[in-house]
């Protein structure tokens, strides 16, 4: 699904502007109304009369003349406006510099065309602050701590990939082996290394790095390094907001919905019922919709304060009264530090509606004071993300889909993701005027059933075992066979990289991937070697240890692998040949767990990703 050559914004600017209109897009069917259009772009900085409301939906409401705006025509929409409030700054006698924003060329083949990124002083602050927060007590990085904002200092000191690796680890703990990590010594290559670390080890937690390497972080590039920390942080603060981990939410249920409705919302999407749940609760007549203008006021921020804190920490509301907004929003703020809850936002920050540091503010303070009980009669059923599950749809939001996948079986029912991933897997399969991208009320389960159908025969058409899978399964989220859809697509993509790389017409089979990896064995004089992806010798980790130092001579620390057979042991190997193998390039989904308890198919995936990184050492 290629973007229009009109629409030149920063990858940067566009995810911010997909997380609003998920954001907005309150149902999540994909599109938003006529009456939300208006409000969608004053939230986005466009604050516009009616008649030029009603004149950008005629122009850009071109799938379905029905009235409403689907992501693609916002994106659309959004570029215009861009354009013409840049073309209006040319005409101007004097060009001034945002204040608070630094614009710097883009650095990718697109950037050649006119793109620039924008880089905000105030994520940069906040960001730092919060990294100053997280890792303040770690030993590693007393050499690096306090981050000065006013200096930019953070991305000289995110250059060594130590800072990335560990705020990774604090959004998802031990992803990261600290073995795995170079501390000391740390020359160009030794960075390099860690970089790879912390690029590989952020993909396998759902971050999309599509556009950032090594080399580019290694250079201290503002947008990429600003845009990686993002995701991290916000996939750490949004990861427990969720009914395994909050079973109170149920409180937040609306009429006529059951526990179904409340897998459905995306964590934004829930963090705007709770606010709203303490506002009902504290008596005001406000309500919110997004994390931009409707809390600029800090109005609700007050109110919220004063439902969730515990009573001995005093918060006043007194400052609601106060005339000037950033005055307001200080005082605000002061009562959110009674709470240790004084992050990411500044006053200016809360006045202008920063989408990205107030949704950080807002999770912080759900995962801090969330002051939900569950009620003593709810019963509550559900079941918990198996790691298979997580791995699978860390991958899809690893290779940049829209929307971000959050449940993986409400999040595929309309489709749209599966058809992102086939044409990542074989470019151009996928002929999207075939594709159903809105859902109006009335017909939308039959459209996405339809889209379903459409993804299982197109599956079908490039060899993937279907049999007995129908698209009603997919949108039905039918556990068994969405998931043998979801393995195959994952099958098919890594193995799509291997045959490329081996210039092959022939597919790569799996016993192809054993005789390599016997091979490299054995001409690097190692012991181990491969029976099947079902071995059970292949518990302990050794194998894959010394695949890696066979890819990498001298990569692996041997004085560092455990000799004993032991269940600790086992894992303790897992995971650093886990790390070491994102260490030396390989892109590595697979959990530690996997490993020991010989998962088949993740097998195949560590060995597949090892033998396309040693395909693609030799191309180099």
């Amino acid at each position: 699904m290629s973007r229009p050559p009109s629409l030149m914004l920063a990858d940067d600017k566009l995810e911010e502007l997909i997380e609003q209109f998920n954001t907005l897009d309150a149902d999540g069917n994909g599109f938003i109304s006529v009456d939300e259009i208006g409000h969608a772009l004053e939230v986005v900085g466009h604050k516009l009369p009616n008649y030029q409301i009603r004149d950008l939906i005629k122009e850009f409401d071109t799938n379905i003349k029905d009235g409403k705006i689907d992501i693609e025509e916002f994106k659309m929409m959004f570029a215009k406006l861009e354009d013409v409030r840049n073309l209006g700054r040319k005409f101007k006698k004097q060009v001034k510099e945002s204040v608070g924003v630094k614009h710097i060329a883009g650095t990718n083949d697109a950037s050649s065309e006119g793109t620039t990124h924008s880089v905000k002083a105030n994520e940069l602050s906040g960001f730092a602050d919060w990294i100053n927060k997280c890792l303040s007590g770690d030993p590693d990085c007393s050499a690096y701590l306090p981050l000065n904002p006013a200096t930019g200092d953070l991305y000289q000191k995110t250059q060594d990939g130590i800072i990335l690796c560990k705020m990774i680890n604090w959004s998802v703990p031990e992803t990261v082996d600290e073995r795995a990590i170079n501390k000391t010594k740390l020359d160009v290559y030794r960075k390099t290394e860690n970089l790879l670390l912390a690029i590989n080890s952020a993909r396998a937690i759902g971050c999309s790095v599509v556009n950032i390497g090594a080399g580019d972080l290694l250079e201290g590039k503002p947008h990429l390094v600003l845009g990686l920390l993002w995701q991290i942080i916000r996939i750490g603060l949004l990861s427990d907001i969720n009914i395994a981990h909050h079973p109170g939410l149920i409180l937040l249920l609306e009429e006529g919905e059951c526990l179904e409705d409340l897998f459905k919302l995306s964590p934004e999407q829930i963090l705007l019922r709770w606010v709203n749940y303490h506002l009902r609760n504290s008596g005001c007549d406000r309500q919110i919709s997004n994390f931009t203008s409707d809390i600029s006021d800090s109005v609700a921020y007050f109110h919220l304060l004063s439902q969730i804190a515990p009573a001995e920490k005093e918060i006043s509301t007194v400052g609601v009264h106060t005339r000037d907004l950033t005055q307001r929003a200080e005082l605000m703020l002061q009562e959110a530090d009674k709470i240790d809850c004084r992050t990411f936002v500044g006053p200016s920050e809360v006045v202008k509606g920063n989408y990205k540091l107030n949704l950080a503010f807002v999770a912080n303070l759900f995962n801090s004071y969330p002051a939900l009980e569950k009620p003593d009669d709810a019963e509550i059923e559900f079941v918990q993300e198996t790691r298979e599950e997580r791995t699978y749809r860390n991958w899809m939001n690893s290779m940049g889909v829209s929307p971000f996948v959050n449940r993986l079986y409400n999040d595929l029912s309309s489709g749209i993701v599966i058809f992102q991933l086939y044409d990542i897997i074989q470019n151009g399969i996928v002929d999207w005027n075939k594709v159903h991208q809105k859902f109006p009320a009335l017909r939308k389960v039959f459209l996405m059933i339809e889209n379903c159908n459409y993804a299982v025969d197109l599956g079908k058409a490039i060899h993937l075992s279907l049999v007995g899978v129908g698209g009603k399964d997919i949108y039905d989220g039918n556990e068994t066979l969405t998931l043998a859809l979801v393995w195959q697509l994952m099958r098919a993509y890594t193995l799509s990289i291997l045959k490329e790389l081996t210039n092959s017409h022939e597919p790569v089979m799996d016993q192809d991937i054993i005789q390599w990896a016997n091979q490299k064995l054995a001409s690097a004089g190692k012991s181990s070697k491969v029976e099947s992806f079902k071995d059970h010798s292949l518990a302990d980790g050794r194998v894959f240890i010394d695949l890696i130092d066979a890819i990498a001579p001298n990569s692996i620390k041997y004085d560092l692998v455990r000799a004993s057979d032991g269940d600790e042991d086992r894992l303790a190997n897992a995971k650093y040949a886990i790390s070491m193998g994102r260490k030396i390039g390989a892109r590595i989904y697979a959990l530690p767990e996997d490993i020991v308890e010989v998962k088949p198919k993740m097998i195949l995936t560590v060995f597949a990703c090892l033998m396309t990184r040693d395909m693609q050492k030799k191309g180099n």
